[in-house]
């Protein structure tokens, strides 16, 4: 189940996205399948089957989004988060080898083709929600349970 957070930069991402595939690529398809369509036998035809195959993903993609956006709720930041861990945070953390970690904290609608983004879903984000610089926190992971300590939060 996810969570229907995200912070004002995923929200745009996902209203630009919405907006490229309806305005720009689908027109761009529709043409391909109409120009497809137009040359005959369509049961032979790979480049209309192609293309109203990626049709239907498009249209799918865009209902998801539409919905998705709908449903989702803009957390903006909030002075009284200063020092605490929480949505949007920017987190620096270590563990006992001295492996550190930075990321930050996000909805799970915007961690995809980010490597510094972890979800509030994420048991690492769950386990350190509301701690401060300097605290301890233990994360449970399939190899067993992982202390780690928080180093630096920003708000940016």
């Amino acid at each position: 189940m996810y969570t229907n957070l995200i912070t004002r930069e995923g929200l745009d991402k996902l209203n630009k996205e919405l907006n490229y595939l309806w305005r720009d690529y689908r027109p761009e398809i529709t043409k391909k399948v109409a120009w497809a369509a137009s040359l005959g036998d369509r049961s032979d035809n790979a480049d209309y089957k192609e293309n109203k195959r990626l049709l239907r993903q498009i249209d799918s993609r865009i209902r998801f989004l539409r919905k998705r956006i709908e449903a989702v709720k803009v957390i903006d930041y909030s002075p009284q988060q200063v020092g605490k861990v929480f949505f949007g945070a920017w987190v620096e953390v270590e563990n006992d080898n001295g492996e550190t970690k930075a990321f930050r904290i996000v909805g799970p609608d915007e961690i995809y083709g980010r490597n510094d983004y972890i979800s509030i879903d994420s048991p690492m984000a769950r386990a350190m929600l509301k701690k401060e610089v300097d605290d301890d926190f233990q994360v449970k992971t399939p190899v067993g349970i992982k202390e780690w300590f928080i180093n630096k939060i920003e708000y940016k």
